[in-house]
Order: structure tokens, then sequence, then C-alpha cells
């Protein structure tokens, strides 16, 4: 039923209609409801306050505002980052055949990076372990940034440069394959995994972005997005990966 200007004061179980600013539910009590009501009837009463409110003062809902020119700044310059990946497609279908080589032999393929890279490194070896899209059988893949224990163990003695050198040299045999992540391709601790895995006879390859810094003259295949920006590069970087994975999974399940 439609609320009545005393029941929009008060809780009430009536419908107080679309909200003028947004176009969204209003709640009775004055918040601004999601979805088919089912958040409400689970007792939650909307996610965002009434503009007049408590509404952050950065935040407006009218066009033409600057926070809105700079969200599109960030979706052009996005797009524009993504769209340049072109150029870089004869690299990535190389890493592909590269991952897709390791594997077949019975290879495993390592990840490692710092920060968000770290993160890029965990969502791709997941990606391998369990799936991407298709069914088919788990591939080999390990993230070193996981293990806490190992991590703190190997930083506390030997420093932090050596976290992910001591793990490949632990875990890394000939024919397995070092991925590097790293924005500014600069990082001492996976330069010094990079330098590890190459003399234990490792195939290594680096995502980076910029001029690739030391690890572009390190590794066997290094794929740059195209970009100085830290954000847009770490965009780059996983849109590549999932490419990279629907490459292997393609293979895998075909064959």
């Amino acid at each position: 039923m439609q609320c009545t200007n005393r029941d929009r004061n008060r809780d009430s179980d009536c419908d107080p209609g679309p909200d003028p600013d947004f176009g969204l539910p209003r709640l009775a009590n004055g918040w601004l409801g999601v979805g088919d009501g089912t958040l409400r009837e689970r007792g939650f009463r909307g996610i965002m306050p009434r503009r007049s409110e408590a509404m952050p003062r950065w935040f407006s809902p009218n066009p033409g505002t600057p926070e809105l020119s700079r969200i599109d700044r960030h979706i052009d310059n996005h797009l524009r980052t993504i769209e340049a990946l072109r150029s870089r497609i004869p690299v990535i279908e190389r890493i592909g055949r590269l991952m897709i080589s390791c594997i077949e032999e019975g290879g495993c393929i390592f990840w490692l990076g710092n920060g968000g890279s770290a993160a890029d490194s965990q969502h791709l070896a997941a990606e391998l372990v369990g799936r991407f899209e298709q069914v088919r059988p788990g591939i080999r893949s390990v993230a070193l940034t996981t293990d806490t224990s190992t991590l703190t163990a190997i930083g506390n003695d030997d420093g932090f440069e050596r976290i992910f050198a001591r793990q490949i040299e632990a875990l890394g045999r000939p024919g397995d394959l070092v991925i590097g992540i790293s924005t500014s391709g600069n990082s001492p601790n996976l330069l010094a995994a990079v330098r590890s895995a190459r003399d234990l006879g490792l195939t290594t390859v680096g995502l980076s972005g910029r001029d690739g810094g030391r690890l572009k003259a390190l590794v066997d295949l290094c794929l740059l997005v195209p970009s100085d920006n830290t954000a847009r590069i770490q965009e780059g970087h996983i849109l590549v990966g999932h490419i990279l994975c629907d490459l292997v999974e393609q293979r895998i399940s075909s064959a």
C-alpha cells in the first residue's frame, strides 16, 4: 500500500514510492531501499541515507558535477589502456604458449608480487587450480604470496628481499614457470626470485608497466601494460591474467 504523510514519519510496512532524488524506493524511515524488497523483509532499512540527512557533501546525483567528470576521466583512461593492450596480443599469445607447455610437461606455474600484485597472484593461481570458466582437471599453480608462516620466517631470518627467492629454491624445478607481477618492474624481492629461478633453469615471465624496470631485462618474456598509472597497469594485468587463464583452459579442456 502507498504511504500516507503520517506513515512517512514512523516505521511502517507501507510502500513510500520512488525517491525523487535517485529514483530508488525510499523506506518509511527515510532510507533508500534496493532490489525487490528482500532486504526490507529481512529487517534491513536500506543502504543509502536521504541526501538531505546524511549524504556526504562530496556526493551529488546531479549530472555535470566535477565528481562525475572525475569518474568519466577514470573510465576513459581505463578504456584507453585496455584498448592499447591490443598491441600486446602477440606477447600475450607467447606467454599463453609458455604456460601450456609448462602444464603439458608436468610443471608448475608460480605467481608472485607485492601488494595488489600479490592479490593478483593469488587470484590467478586460484583460477588455474580451481577453474576459470570450464569444468576441467585442476592445474598445478601456486601463489608464493599466501603462506604467512613461510613469508614471515624467511623475512625474519633472511630479509624481505628473499621471501620469494627462497621459496623458488625450495619448490621450483626445471620445467616450471615463474610469473612475476610488478607495476614498476623494480621490486627487489621479485627481482631476486627471478634470478634464483633462472639459476635453477626455470622459465620466467614478467607482467609490468611503464618501461618494465629492471624486470624486463631479467625475464625470458615481459608484457608491459602501456600506461604510467599504477591503477591502470593493475587493471591491465588482471585482464591479461584472465585471458591467459582462458587460453590455458581451452587447451586443457580440448586435450
